[in-house]
């Protein structure tokens, strides 16, 4: 059949076509698990009237990250993280867990990558670009060779800046070589061959939303696909993320890129001006750094060329004082998505549904007399998550078939309020090729006055750039139904038609059935493993594997009659203790003993320097019913159960955070814990417990003749003692200072014993014997003494009270003075 008779017969209204009801029939994945609607005129109310479609050029931001941001900020104080009082200790321990939270977005842990902030992108490709170990030829070895992609970014095009002077060889890959050109390659050939190379590709393009299979990591990192397969030495894959991050999830425990580059605010809309590039810790030892800054040393002379770099990745390349302030909104900004989309496998699926709605209409759009109103500038006909994007490239056409230009299809959507991106994105090299514009045409544009970014879109009828929409998460089919409408009201010659069997064709590409199995895949290799509690009531002590099941007060400690007067738990740390008369000893030392903490809204680990309230917290542990109370003046008492059997649901999510300079993994504990301890101490606050699956050792420092001793979440080892006979000594120093001054804050022995937090309690003959024990032995039960306790600032807290005093610090560091 002519196609003119086809259109004429298939005549439909193109406003029975572009509907909510005709969308829901090819995909079923739209919105997430609260009502879409109220999300958006919740969280996205200022857009009312507004049909944004730039989310690849920057997405939205929630209203609640930015009102949650505000609350943070005026509520706690964030100094320098380079210095070391309160308020930066705060801020580097912030940082330091956003750091593993962004590893954790990436499905991937501190152990295999480092993350290095900068200001975006851009600023992360300039750094590789500048400290990779680029080789000229020798002799023996030939030159590094710098490999992309030609449908990359300006930026990752830019690093041939740096490589010119420096003998290298510069190859620009179209994407047909890489599989084309693979050929099998005897791995040990060239195996001696250290020069190191480096092949970059975006895991999107961000002209197109074509997605590279990430495979293309291992293939070239083991010399399996082209460039790689042609050239001996050693190969690394910077995978650009820039793009592909806003929208999909990217797993680089699978895909393991040497170096990845991101911005967060094409991921989160807030905050701006921050990136980060992360770098695989068995490649960071390569990377090559001429200028230091502030914080990036662990030792240089002024007077003398000597300067050696911090050991950690990250400080060494991070110049002067990061961004904090940003880096803490980065908090807000993973709650708010997590919160609002239950994560990026969702993300995918919503976003796709729409950029292939919108796609199937406008690639099926005609004019009157059957011509097609777009040019589509794409790989695929958009049938997959996994291969395709949410972005939507092209240029629209007259009735005559002749190019309409981007300026103009611009300046009428901004009249409609309708917010879109036009030219060629930073992306020559796949503009070039979707237009077929030539090398020469290029040279021959710029010599007509056309310049990146201007407005001359049309040279000789052809066109120099194109028209793109993107989407993001909280973008809405009405979105995609404003924009067709543009479209077919401003640029279709009446009456509008639509080439029906393209149409049914496209739909049947992907029915409903097809996309729940997508979903589905997508979702079970996103699921975190199931977590099987383990059991802790070990009748084993890891310091020397010995001896009794339980430790009993007023068991005699040694031969020379000092004698185990208490003992003490602290189920929670930093919060109140729980005495017993006798405990279990579990694998990480007493059972339960700091086995939860309180965080605060960041995941920050709370203490009693920064809310000495904790302190009128009394957790109590019963072991028969399995269950942790918490108790404090004033509040209703609840239970907290022991262990979970069942896998953690998703407000139990499984989280990283730092204990003493240690990352710990931990498992949220609910949201009932949460507002219970939030109402309590007046600021958002939840109950983590370290995962049953995690191990943490004890510091070599501290371990002397002891080996792998495990830790829960203690700061420095499984237990602390302290001698009755040294606090009494203490106690009286405090006496002798107050009555040589005006300060009069008596403080008895049991009340300074207290102040120790220690888990045992020892009646010793001599003060500060303890300093040189060795060994202790109480029962049948051997302990190791690691060393003195140096946690002095938690006995300036009254822990009845909450109340902070210079006793005993003082008093205890004039004595230590003094006897050194």
């Amino acid at each position: 059949m002519p196609l003119h008779e086809a259109m004429e017969k298939e005549s439909l209204n193109f406003n029975q076509l572009c509907t909510f009801e005709s969308f829901e029939k090819v995909w079923n994945h739209y919105g997430y698990k609260s009502v879409f609607q109220d999300v958006i005129e919740r969280e996205f109310s200022r857009i009312k009237g507004i049909t944004y479609l730039d989310h690849a050029g920057t997405t939205l931001y929630p209203e609640s990250l930015v009102r949650e941001f505000y609350q943070d900020i005026c509520t706690n104080v964030y100094g320098n993280p380079h210095s070391h009082n309160p308020s930066s200790r705060l801020t580097h321990d912030t940082v330091e867990h956003v750091r593993y939270r962004i590893l954790q977005h990436f499905n991937t842990t501190p152990d295999e990558y480092s993350v290095i902030f900068t200001s975006g992108s851009t600023a992360a490709l300039k750094l590789v670009a500048e400290s990779f170990p680029w080789r000229p030829p020798t002799a023996t070895e030939p030159a590094s060779q710098f490999c992309y992609l030609t449908d990359n970014h300006t930026s990752v095009v830019g690093i041939r800046g740096v490589i010119s002077a420096l003998g290298v060889v510069s190859l620009p890959v179209s994407p047909e070589e890489i599989e084309a050109r693979a050929k099998d390659v005897d791995q040990s050939e060239g195996s001696s061959c250290q020069t190191p190379h480096l092949f970059c590709y975006p895991a999107q393009s961000n002209f197109s939303g074509r997605k590279y299979p990430l495979g293309y990591v291992r293939g070239i990192q083991a010399r399996q696909l082209y460039p790689a397969c042609d050239s001996k030495g050693r190969w690394f894959v910077l995978l650009d993320a820039a793009s592909f991050a806003s929208c999909s999830p990217l797993d680089l425990q699978e895909h393991s890129a040497n170096f990845v580059p991101f911005s967060f605010y094409k991921m989160f809309g807030f905050p701006t001006g921050l990136g980060a590039l992360l770098v695989r810790n068995d490649t960071a030892a390569l990377l090559r750094k001429t200028y230091f800054g502030g914080g990036t040393a662990a030792a240089y002379l002024a007077g003398d060329n000597y300067y050696v770099p911090a050991s950690n990745m990250s400080n060494r390349f991070e110049d002067g004082t990061v961004s904090f302030l940003d880096i803490i909104a980065l908090n807000h900004s993973f709650d708010s998505l997590h919160t609002l989309t239950g994560g990026m496998d969702k993300i995918q699926v919503h976003t796709f549904g729409l950029t292939r709605y919108t796609y199937m209409l406008l690639s099926s759009l005609c004019h009157g007399n059957g011509q097609p109103v777009a040019q589509i500038y794409s790989d695929s006909e958009f049938e997959n998550p996994s291969t395709q994007g949410a972005i939507l490239n092209f240029n629209l056409m007259d009735c005559h078939g002749q190019m309409i230009g981007y300026s103009q299809v611009d300046k009428l959507a901004s009249l409609f309020n309708i917010h879109l991106r036009t030219g060629c994105f930073c992306n020559t090299g796949a503009c070039q090729l979707f237009l077929g514009i030539t090398n020469q045409v290029v040279k021959s544009n710029l010599q007509a006055g056309h310049v990146c970014g201007d407005n001359i879109d049309l040279v000789d009828g052809r066109p120099t750039g194109s028209v793109r929409v993107s989407f993001g998460y909280m973008s809405t089919f009405q979105d995609c139904q404003n924009f067709l409408n543009f479209v077919a009201d401003c640029f279709v010659e009446k009456p509008v038609k639509v080439d029906q069997d393209k149409l049914d064709r496209l739909k049947s590409n992907t029915s409903s059935k097809g996309s729940s199995q997508c979903l589905l895949t997508m979702l079970t290799n996103g699921k975190p493993d199931h977590i099987d509690e383990r059991e802790h009531a070990s009748t084993d002590l890891v310091v020397n594997q010995r001896g009794g099941k339980a430790i009993t007060k007023d068991a005699k400690s040694h031969e020379k009659a000092q004698t185990l007067t208490n003992i003490y738990i602290y189920p929670i740390k930093s919060c109140a203790a729980f005495e017993v008369t006798d405990w279990p000893v579990g694998a990480l030392g007493l059972l339960h003993d700091r086995g939860w903490m309180v965080v605060n809204g960041n995941r920050v680990c709370l203490n009693q320097k920064r809310e000495p309230r904790l302190c009128l917290i009394h957790p109590q542990i019963y072991l028969p019913s399995n269950t942790l109370l918490l108790q404090a003046s004033g509040m209703n008492t609840i239970c907290v159960p022991l262990k979970n059997h069942s896998e953690p649901p998703q407000s139990h999510r499984v989280c990283q955070n730092m204990v003493c300079g240690d990352r710990v993994e931990t498992v949220d504990c609910g949201d009932e814990a949460a507002s219970w301890l939030s109402e309590f101490l007046g600021q958002p606050c939840r109950l983590i417990r370290q995962s049953p699956d995690f191990s943490r050792n004890m510091k070599k420092g501290h371990e002397k003749e002891v080996s792998s001793t495990a830790l829960s979440l203690v700061n420095e080892a499984q237990y602390l003692i302290v001698n009755r006979a040294s606090v009494d000594l203490l106690q009286r120093h405090i006496t002798n200072r107050q009555e040589s001054s005006d300060d009069h804050q008596p403080l008895d022995t049991q009340t300074l014993i207290s102040r120790f937090r220690a888990n045992l309690v020892i009646s010793g003959k001599e003060p500060f014997e303890e300093d040189d024990w060795s060994h202790l032995i109480i029962g049948n039960t051997h302990f190791q003494v690691a060393g003195r306790c140096g946690r002095c600032q938690m006995i300036g807290v009254d822990q009845s009270t909450g109340a902070k005093t210079k006793e005993p610090l003082l008093s205890l560091s004039a004595y230590r003075k003094g006897k050194g």
